[in-house]
């Protein structure tokens, strides 16, 4: 897969974690910044990544700014992108398998290196579920989120 990745200052610093991280597990890398710790605004880098998977050029994407929650909300505006902030395994791999999140969200001054290594490993080795037998429901349930976007978008 192709992973965009994109970070603002306060991300910057593990920025370096996450793409050895993607690279270990096998992925490409599409660096989209930022590429030092000079203060930017993190809707910037976020719009990047998302547009990198709107166009089909990355299935997915890994932000990071400070908190995590900036960068979720602001990939959250974006058609197609579903973003959430993860700090745990479980919920990192059950965004992907569930809800067909197709960005993770970090926080560069809450979590370390070691918790993004393990993270990243689970959100991309999870696949959505909703498209195998069985998946009836969580296909229904991402269905629903998809006409709330449409439905916005009126």
């Amino acid at each position: 897969m192709k992973i965009a990745v994109g970070c603002d200052h306060a991300g910057f610093p593990l920025k370096q974690v996450v793409i050895e991280s993607v690279k270990t597990a096998g992925h490409e890398v599409i660096d989209v910044g930022t590429f030092s710790a000079d203060a930017v605004d993190f809707p910037d880098f976020t719009k990047k990544v998302g547009e990198k998977i709107q166009t089909g050029e990355a299935e997915r994407g890994i932000l990071i700014c400070g908190s995590g929650i900036g960068a979720a909300i602001a990939a959250n505006k974006m058609k197609g992108i579903y973003a959430s902030i993860c700090h745990d395994t479980y919920s990192a791999a059950q965004g992907v398998m569930h809800d067909a999140m197709n960005v993770l969200c970090l926080g560069g001054r809450v979590i370390g290196p070691e918790l993004v290594k393990v993270l990243v490993a689970a959100f991309l080795t999870a696949r959505y579920l909703g498209d195998d037998k069985g998946g009836e429901r969580l296909a229904r349930r991402v269905g629903k989120i998809k006409a709330m976007e449409k439905e916005r978008d009126l």
